[in-house]
């Protein structure tokens, strides 16, 4: 179960503003329609009831919004760099830059809690982070996330 294998290329995009958080999540959203081949409002719409029941700010300038999504057939991501960092409603009350969207198809629980889990122990190392936000392309960014799930595997 490997970050990198949820999170093709094309669902990666760096440098992009957003001016508050549903702003974020809509283009996340947007992100997700296109690399998946899904419907925008309704991914919106997922992200947003979960986002209700609690920020998904996981603290450091994270972000890890999550959502069921009808029509997957696995896990699937997306990777969001913001330009400058929003609030967000974080635990630490920072706001983020750094969102790593993470969508499970309808009935995968399990499933989804151990890649939610996954993905917030990998986000939580300070390095990781730091190299993300240096990092010049979608490819960087995509070998970065892929290569710490692999070496954390090994």
């Amino acid at each position: 179960m490997e970050m990198g294998a949820w999170l093709d290329k094309s669902a990666i995009i760096q440098r992009v503003n957003a001016d508050s958080k549903r702003h974020a999540l809509a283009i996340t959203a947007d992100l997700a329609a296109r690399a998946f081949k899904m419907d925008a409002g309704a991914i919106f719409d997922a992200l947003s009831d979960r986002e209700a029941q609690g920020s998904t700010g996981v603290g450091n300038g994270v972000a890890v919004p999550h959502a069921r999504l009808a029509g997957l057939d696995g896990m699937r991501a997306v990777f969001v760099r913001l330009e400058q960092p929003v609030a967000f409603d974080s635990i630490d009350d920072q706001p983020v830059d750094l969102i790593f969207a993470l969508f499970a198809p309808v009935g995968a629980d399990s499933e989804h809690l151990r890649a939610l889990a996954r993905v917030s122990r990998q986000l939580r190392k300070p390095e990781l982070r730091q190299q993300l936000r240096k990092a010049h392309s979608a490819d960087s960014l995509h070998a970065l996330l892929a290569a710490e799930t692999a070496t954390s595997a090994a």
